[in-house]
Protein backbone atom coordinates (compact mmCIF):
# COMPACT_ATOMS: atom_id res chain seq x y z
CA UNK A 1 0.00 0.00 0.00
CA UNK A 2 1.04 3.49 -0.84
CA UNK A 3 -0.67 6.42 0.79
CA UNK A 4 -0.76 9.19 3.63
CA UNK A 5 -1.04 8.30 7.60
CA UNK A 6 -4.17 9.13 8.79
CA UNK A 7 -2.26 11.03 11.68
CA UNK A 8 -0.24 13.63 9.79
CA UNK A 9 -3.66 14.52 8.15
CA UNK A 10 -5.51 14.87 11.36
CA UNK A 11 -3.11 16.41 13.19
CA UNK A 12 -3.20 19.13 9.76
CA UNK A 13 -6.48 19.72 10.79
CA UNK A 14 -6.05 19.90 14.04
CA UNK A 15 -7.83 17.56 17.03
CA UNK A 16 -10.00 19.22 19.96
CA UNK A 17 -9.15 17.18 23.28
CA UNK A 18 -12.64 15.92 22.83
CA UNK A 19 -11.26 13.98 20.15
CA UNK A 20 -11.55 10.35 20.82
CA UNK A 21 -13.46 8.15 17.52
CA UNK A 22 -13.68 9.01 14.00
CA UNK A 23 -16.63 7.75 11.90
CA UNK A 24 -16.07 7.62 8.33
CA UNK A 25 -18.32 7.07 5.30
CA UNK A 26 -17.40 5.34 1.59
CA UNK A 27 -18.58 7.01 -1.71
CA UNK A 28 -20.63 3.63 -2.52
CA UNK A 29 -24.63 3.80 -2.78
CA UNK A 30 -24.93 2.23 0.82
CA UNK A 31 -22.69 4.99 2.55
CA UNK A 32 -20.67 2.07 4.06
CA UNK A 33 -19.77 3.91 7.46
CA UNK A 34 -17.57 2.67 10.33
CA UNK A 35 -16.15 3.97 13.55
CA UNK A 36 -12.84 3.91 14.70
CA UNK A 37 -10.91 4.54 18.23
CA UNK A 38 -8.88 7.97 17.97
CA UNK A 39 -5.98 5.62 19.73
CA UNK A 40 -5.50 3.35 16.31
CA UNK A 41 -6.16 6.40 14.07
CA UNK A 42 -2.87 8.23 15.34
CA UNK A 43 -0.91 4.63 15.04
CA UNK A 44 -0.89 3.15 12.04
CA UNK A 45 -3.41 3.27 9.83
CA UNK A 46 -3.17 4.77 6.54
CA UNK A 47 -5.22 6.66 3.76
CA UNK A 48 -4.26 5.05 0.53
CA UNK A 49 -4.26 5.95 -2.97
CA UNK A 50 -2.13 3.30 -4.31
CA UNK A 51 -1.10 -0.25 -4.18
CA UNK A 52 1.27 -2.94 -5.98
CA UNK A 53 2.21 0.17 -7.51
CA UNK A 54 -0.34 1.35 -9.12
CA UNK A 55 -3.59 3.30 -8.54
CA UNK A 56 -6.25 1.78 -6.36
CA UNK A 57 -8.41 0.27 -8.74
CA UNK A 58 -12.20 1.03 -8.55
CA UNK A 59 -13.24 -2.07 -7.00
CA UNK A 60 -10.00 -2.20 -3.78
CA UNK A 61 -11.69 1.89 -3.19
CA UNK A 62 -10.56 4.14 -5.42
CA UNK A 63 -9.37 6.65 -5.31
CA UNK A 64 -8.69 6.14 -1.57
CA UNK A 65 -9.29 3.72 0.85
CA UNK A 66 -8.61 3.48 4.84
CA UNK A 67 -6.12 0.55 5.21
CA UNK A 68 -6.45 -0.41 9.44
CA UNK A 69 -3.34 -2.45 10.05
CA UNK A 70 -4.23 -6.04 12.25
CA UNK A 71 -7.96 -4.61 12.61
CA UNK A 72 -10.48 -6.50 10.82
CA UNK A 73 -12.14 -6.09 6.88
CA UNK A 74 -14.64 -4.11 7.72
CA UNK A 75 -12.79 -0.97 9.20
CA UNK A 76 -11.07 -0.74 6.59
CA UNK A 77 -13.56 1.21 4.49
CA UNK A 78 -13.63 1.74 0.93
CA UNK A 79 -13.96 4.53 -1.29
CA UNK A 80 -13.49 7.02 1.31
CA UNK A 81 -15.85 10.66 1.02
CA UNK A 82 -15.74 11.89 4.68
CA UNK A 83 -13.72 11.39 7.72
CA UNK A 84 -15.47 13.19 10.82
CA UNK A 85 -13.77 13.50 14.31
CA UNK A 86 -16.52 12.96 16.93
CA UNK A 87 -16.54 12.12 20.94
CA UNK A 88 -17.91 9.04 21.25
CA UNK A 89 -18.35 5.81 18.87
CA UNK A 90 -21.18 6.19 17.03
CA UNK A 91 -23.22 2.91 16.38
CA UNK A 92 -23.69 3.37 12.50
CA UNK A 93 -26.20 0.66 10.88
CA UNK A 94 -23.50 -1.34 9.38
CA UNK A 95 -21.85 -2.07 12.33
CA UNK A 96 -25.31 -2.67 14.13
CA UNK A 97 -26.91 -4.85 11.57
CA UNK A 98 -23.74 -6.54 10.00
CA UNK A 99 -20.66 -6.91 12.05
CA UNK A 100 -22.63 -7.73 16.10
CA UNK A 101 -22.29 -11.03 17.53
CA UNK A 102 -25.42 -11.97 19.08
CA UNK A 103 -23.77 -14.40 22.24
CA UNK A 104 -25.24 -17.34 23.90
CA UNK A 105 -23.43 -16.71 27.06
CA UNK A 106 -24.49 -12.81 27.15
CA UNK A 107 -27.93 -13.88 27.53
CA UNK A 108 -28.45 -13.19 23.49
CA UNK A 109 -26.45 -9.59 23.96
CA UNK A 110 -24.44 -8.61 21.18
CA UNK A 111 -21.11 -7.98 21.15
CA UNK A 112 -20.21 -4.55 19.70
CA UNK A 113 -16.61 -3.76 19.17
CA UNK A 114 -14.44 -6.23 17.91
CA UNK A 115 -10.91 -4.62 16.53
CA UNK A 116 -7.51 -7.20 15.78
CA UNK A 117 -7.53 -9.93 13.67
CA UNK A 118 -6.79 -12.59 16.31
CA UNK A 119 -4.49 -15.47 15.13
CA UNK A 120 -5.24 -17.69 12.51
CA UNK A 121 -4.26 -19.63 10.05
CA UNK A 122 -4.91 -22.04 7.14
CA UNK A 123 -4.42 -25.24 5.33
CA UNK A 124 -4.56 -24.21 1.40
CA UNK A 125 -3.18 -27.96 0.24
CA UNK A 126 -4.04 -30.18 0.65
CA UNK A 127 -7.05 -29.01 1.05
CA UNK A 128 -11.02 -28.95 -0.61
CA UNK A 129 -11.13 -30.48 -4.02
CA UNK A 130 -7.34 -31.68 -3.99
CA UNK A 131 -7.35 -35.29 -4.58
CA UNK A 132 -3.87 -37.35 -3.39
CA UNK A 133 -3.03 -40.20 -5.73
CA UNK A 134 -1.78 -42.63 -3.23
CA UNK A 135 0.25 -43.19 0.23
CA UNK A 136 3.50 -41.05 0.05
CA UNK A 137 5.25 -37.53 1.16
CA UNK A 138 3.49 -34.48 0.53
CA UNK A 139 4.43 -30.98 1.52
CA UNK A 140 1.48 -29.44 3.77
CA UNK A 141 1.22 -25.43 3.61
CA UNK A 142 -0.67 -22.59 4.41
CA UNK A 143 -0.82 -18.99 5.32
CA UNK A 144 -0.47 -17.64 8.70
CA UNK A 145 -1.17 -14.32 10.34
CA UNK A 146 -2.24 -12.41 13.23
CA UNK A 147 -3.71 -8.87 13.92
CA UNK A 148 -1.73 -8.31 17.11
CA UNK A 149 1.76 -8.77 15.78
CA UNK A 150 4.01 -11.44 14.32
CA UNK A 151 3.65 -15.37 13.76
CA UNK A 152 6.10 -16.84 15.90
CA UNK A 153 5.04 -20.31 15.28
CA UNK A 154 2.48 -22.71 13.55
CA UNK A 155 1.68 -26.65 14.50
CA UNK A 156 0.66 -29.24 12.40
CA UNK A 157 -1.85 -31.80 13.57
CA UNK A 158 -2.12 -34.87 10.65
CA UNK A 159 -4.41 -37.00 13.21
CA UNK A 160 -7.36 -34.99 13.98
CA UNK A 161 -5.45 -33.17 16.85
CA UNK A 162 -3.85 -35.58 19.05
CA UNK A 163 -0.59 -34.63 18.45
CA UNK A 164 0.93 -31.35 17.00
CA UNK A 165 4.33 -31.03 15.69
CA UNK A 166 5.85 -27.51 14.16
CA UNK A 167 6.03 -26.12 10.81
CA UNK A 168 8.25 -24.28 8.88
CA UNK A 169 7.70 -20.76 8.13
CA UNK A 170 8.89 -19.01 5.02
CA UNK A 171 10.63 -15.82 5.58
CA UNK A 172 10.71 -13.05 5.63
CA UNK A 173 8.25 -13.37 8.99
CA UNK A 174 6.79 -9.65 9.05
CA UNK A 175 4.20 -8.17 11.46
CA UNK A 176 0.86 -8.21 10.75
CA UNK A 177 1.46 -10.29 7.00
CA UNK A 178 0.26 -13.74 5.46
CA UNK A 179 3.14 -15.64 6.78
CA UNK A 180 3.47 -19.18 4.84
CA UNK A 181 4.51 -22.31 6.26
CA UNK A 182 5.56 -25.62 5.46
CA UNK A 183 5.14 -29.07 6.62
CA UNK A 184 6.15 -32.67 4.98
CA UNK A 185 3.80 -35.44 6.22
CA UNK A 186 4.25 -38.86 5.52
CA UNK A 187 0.54 -39.92 4.37
CA UNK A 188 -0.48 -43.85 4.93
CA UNK A 189 -3.42 -43.71 2.99
CA UNK A 190 -5.82 -44.00 5.72
CA UNK A 191 -8.36 -41.43 6.37
CA UNK A 192 -7.29 -38.53 8.64
CA UNK A 193 -8.25 -34.62 9.55
CA UNK A 194 -5.53 -32.34 8.68
CA UNK A 195 -5.48 -29.52 11.09
CA UNK A 196 -2.99 -25.90 11.49
CA UNK A 197 -2.47 -23.81 14.67
CA UNK A 198 -0.93 -20.22 14.68
CA UNK A 199 0.54 -18.81 18.02
CA UNK A 200 2.11 -15.07 17.87
CA UNK A 201 5.02 -12.88 19.50
CA UNK A 202 2.01 -12.01 21.94
CA UNK A 203 1.66 -15.60 23.54
CA UNK A 204 -1.94 -15.85 21.96
CA UNK A 205 -2.48 -19.28 20.30
CA UNK A 206 -5.17 -19.80 17.17
CA UNK A 207 -8.26 -21.07 18.96
CA UNK A 208 -10.26 -24.15 18.08
CA UNK A 209 -13.76 -23.96 16.27
CA UNK A 210 -15.04 -25.93 19.26
CA UNK A 211 -13.45 -23.50 21.50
Amino acid sequence: WTGVLLSVLLKEAGLQKEASWLVYEGGDPGKYTYTLPMAKALDDVMVAYAQNGEPVRPEQGHPLRMVVPGWEGPFSVKWIKHIKVVDQPYFTWSESMNHSIPRPDLGGKSRWHHFQMAPKSVITRPSSGHKLPGPGTYEVTGLAWSGWGTVRKVEISTNGGKTWKEAKLQTPVLRMAHTRFNFDWNWDGEETLIQSRCTDDQGETQLSVAE
